[in-house]
C-alpha cells in the first residue's frame, strides 16, 4: 500500500539517529498516518436506550464543528447538534427492545489520548524538518510543528474540566472508576514535559514555559523570522506577512505568546487516573531512540533555525533524506556554532529527556493517593512499562507497544507476549487451543479490557527483530472469548472497528482522536450487562471545556483551549484529515454476545 507521507511523520527509522550521535556536535557549548478505517458490517440507524436524555458537556448534547470557510479557507468554530448513540451489531447478538430496562452498569470510565504536551521552545524539536515539507517532498515527517502546539497544557486542563464535569457514564449512570491516558502524553520525551504531563493530572501548579523566564524563544518569535511558520503578533517591522496569515487567513492574535507561557492552577481529574506508554513518550519525537547528540541539543544553547536560502533548505533536506550526519556538522561549522542556521537559545536542565525507567519512575513522584499511576513495583524493578488491574469483574492489561528500537509503528516483545496470554488463561474458564479445541480451564472467568497506546493496525513495527506484530496478537486475542474491548489512540482519529471470532462474538477495537489535532476530543467508555446474552458498550465523545470561540479573551486556560482547538481546525497541513471519524465511530452502543 502506497502511503502519503505529510508532516505528520517524523524523521521515519533509527539509523538516522544513531548516525547523528557520532558527530560530536553534542559538544557544541551549552504530525501519524491513520489506520485504514473498516466499514461497519452491521450499523442500524437506532439510538441506543439510554438512562437519561442527552448529558450536557458530551457531544449527545453538542457537538463543536468548523464552519463556513472565510479569506484564505479559514474557518471559525461553530456548535453544531449532538449526536445520539449509533447501535452496531457487527459482532453479532439479538439487541433486545427492552434491555435497557434491564440492562447493569459493569465499568464506566474516561479515555484520553495523544495530550502531546510540548516544549515548543525545546532546541530538540525538529520544525526546521517541517518548514521543508510544504514545498519538498524528500522528507517522511509529521508532528514537527503546529501553530496550536504553545497551547497544549491549557487544551489539557480543559479536557479534565470536561471529563470531571459529566462524571459518569451518560448511558449507565456509573461514576468513572478511573480515567486512563493511552500514551503520548508527552511530545518529545523530555523531563519537563512528563512533568506537566503528570502535574496537569494531578491538579498541580503549572509553568508551560522552559528557558528564558522572561521570554520566548522559538519559532513563532521574530528572532529568526521564517514565513513558513505562523506568527501571532504579526510580522516585524517591514517584513511580508507570513504564510500563514498571507495565503491561509490565520489571524493576528497580539499577546498569544506570552499569555501561553503564563503559569496556572491545573484543576486534576476528579477520578483516580492511569498511565499508558507511547512512541512520543519513549522517543524523540516518536520516532528515534534517544541519543547523545538530541540529548545535548535539548538542554543546551544551540537551537536549529530557519534555512537561510533554499540551497540550505536542500542540504537539511538532503541531510535528513540520507542520515548524513556529517552534512549536519558541517553546517554547523560554516555557521561558526551560532547565529543564522543555528540561533543562541537559553539552556534548561529540565528538558533533558528520559529512559523508559524514568518516565515510569515520574508517576510516582504524585500528589494523588495512587502512585504509579498503575505503573508498579514491578515495572520499576524490571525497566517495564505493561501492567494489569482490575476492577470488579473487569481486568484491565495496560500493554507498552513502544518499539525501543525507533520507528512511530508498534509492537511487542516476545516477554510481553507471553506475560499477556498468561493473564488471558487466568481468567479465562474457557477459550481454544491454536487448533481450535477447546479448553476447560476451571478458573473465575474476567472480562478482558485491553489498553495500549498502538491500535492493532499499527502494530507493524518489527525493527531489532524479536518483535510480535499486530496479527498475532490479534490471533491470539481472539481464541480468549472473555476479551470484549481494545482501547488505544496513535492514529489521532475517532475509529471504532471489530474483530469477529469464527462462530460468533468478538471484540470491538475503540480509538479516540488526540487533544493536539483537531476535534480534540476524549471519550468515556461504558460496559454494562443487558441481562439477555448480551453487553453493550458505551463509547460517548467528549468536547474539552472551551467554547466554541475564545471572543479575543487571553484571560484563562479555558479561553486558550478554545483558541487551540480553532488553530487545530485551520493546520492547513491537517485540513483534509478528517479526524472527527465517520458518524458510526464516534457516539456508539457496540453489541457484543456475552462470553460467559
Amino acid at each position: 500500500m502506497t502511503r502519503e507521507y505529510s508532516r505528520r511523520r517524523v524523521l521515519k527509522g533509527a539509523a538516522l539517529g544513531a548516525g547523528i550521535a557520532s558527530t560530536g556536535l553534542v559538544a557544541f557549548p551549552a504530525r501519524t498516518a491513520s489506520a485504514s478505517p473498516a466499514a461497519p458490517t452491521s450499523v442500524s440507524a437506532e439510538t441506543g436506550p439510554a438512562l437519561r436524555g442527552p448529558v450536557a458537556g458530551t457531544t449527545l448534547d453538542r457537538t463543536f464543528l468548523l464552519g463556513a470557510p472565510g479569506a484564505g479557507g479559514y474557518r471559525q468554530v461553530v456548535a453544531g447538534p449532538g449526536e445520539p448513540h449509533l447501535l452496531r451489531r457487527d459482532l453479532g447478538g439479538t439487541a433486545a427492545a427492552r434491555r435497557a430496562a434491564t440492562r447493569r452498569g459493569i465499568l464506566a470510565f474516561g479515555h484520553l489520548t495523544d495530550v502531546h504536551v510540548v516544549d515548543a521552545q525545546s532546541p530538540a524539536r525538529v520544525e526546521f524538518v517541517d518548514r521543508l515539507k510544504d514545498g519538498l517532498l524528500l522528507l517522511p515527517v509529521e508532528g514537527a510543528y503546529r501553530p496550536q502546539e504553545i497551547l497544549s497544557t491549557q487544551v489539557a486542563d480543559a479536557m479534565v474540566q470536561a471529563m470531571n464535569k459529566v462524571g459518569r457514564g451518560p448511558a449507565t449512570g456509573l461514576g468513572l472508576a478511573f480515567t486512563i491516558n493511552t500514551g503520548d502524553a508527552a511530545d518529545n520525551v523530555q523531563y519537563n514535559e512528563v512533568r506537566w504531563v503528570i502535574d496537569l493530572l494531578d491538579g498541580g501548579r503549572i509553568r508551560p514555559d522552559s528557558g528564558d523566564p522572561d521570554r520566548y524563544e522559538g519559532v513563532m518569535d521574530h528572532v529568526s523570522y521564517d514565513r513558513a511558520f505562523w506568527h501571532p503578533d504579526g510580522p516585524p517591522s517591514g517584513a511580508e506577512a507570513d504564510i500563514p496569515i498571507s495565503r491561509y487567513g490565520f489571524p493576528r492574535v497580539t499577546g498569544l505568546i506570552d499569555a501561553a507561557r503564563r503559569p496556572f492552577q491545573a484543576t486534576g481529574l476528579a477520578s483516580p487516573w492511569l498511565a499508558t506508554f507511547g512512541n512520543h513518550d519513549g522517543l524523540v519525537q516518536g520516532n528515534l531512540p534517544v541519543n547523545p547528540l538530541v540529548s545535548g541539543l535539548a538542554t543546551g544553547r544551540i537551537k536549529i533555525g530557519a534555512p537561510a536560502s533554499d540551497a540550505q533548505a536542500a542540504r537539511l533536506a538532503r541531510m535528513l533524506r540520507d542520515a548524513d550526519a556529517s552534512e549536519l556538522v558541517r553546517l554547523s561549522r560554516e555557521q561558526g556554532g551560532a547565529g543564522g542556521l543555528f540561533r543562541p537559545v537559553t539552556p534548561d536542565p529540565h528538558r533533558r529527556m528520559l529512559t523508559r525507567a524514568e518516565v515510569v519512575a515520574e508517576h510516582f513522584r504524585t500528589t494523588t493517593s495512587l502512585r504509579g499511576h498503575g505503573f508498579t513495583q514491578a515495572n520499576l524493578r524490571d525497566g517495564t512499562a505493561y501492567y494489569a488491574f482490575d476492577r470488579g469483574v473487569v481486568r484491565g492489561l495496560v500493554l507498552d507497544t513502544v518499539n525501543p528500537n525507533g520507528y512511530s509503528e508498534g509492537s511487542l516483545d516476545k516477554a510481553q507476549f507471553a506475560w499477556l496470554e498468561a493473564q488471558l488463561k487466568a481468567g479465562s474458564g474457557r477459550y481454544l487451543r491454536v487448533d481450535g479445541t477447546v479448553v476447560e480451564n476451571g478458573v473465575e472467568d474476567r472480562l478482558f479490557v485491553l489498553f495500549s497506546h498502538h491500535p492493532i493496525g499499527s502494530l507493524e513495527n518489527s525493527l531489532g527483530g524479536d518483535r510480535v506484530l499486530g496479527d498475532e496478537v490479534k490471533a491470539v486475542l481472539l481464541r480468549y472469548p472473555n476479551v470484549v474491548l481494545w482501547v488505544n489512540g496513535h492514529t489521532h482519529r475517532n475509529q471504532v472497528i471489530p474483530h469477529a471470532r469464527k462462530g460468533g462474538g468478538g471484540f470491538w477495537e475503540v480509538n479516540t482522536a488526540a487533544h493536539i489535532d483537531f476535534p480534540q476530543q476524549s471519550r468515556i467508555v461504558e460496559i454494562a450487562d443487558n441481562a439477555d446474552g448480551t453487553l453493550s458498550i458505551f463509547a460517548t465523545v467528549l468536547d474539552s471545556a472551551a467554547p466554541a470561540s475564545y471572543d479575543g479573551r487571553l484571560t484563562d486556560p479555558v479561553r486558550l483551549a478554545s483558541l487551540s482547538r480553532e488553530l487545530a481546525g485551520n493546520d492547513w497541513q491537517e485540513r483534509e484529515e478528517h479526524r472527527r471519524g465517520e458518524i458510526s465511530d464516534r457516539n456508539v452502543e457496540l453489541l457484543v454476545p456475552a462470553p460467559f
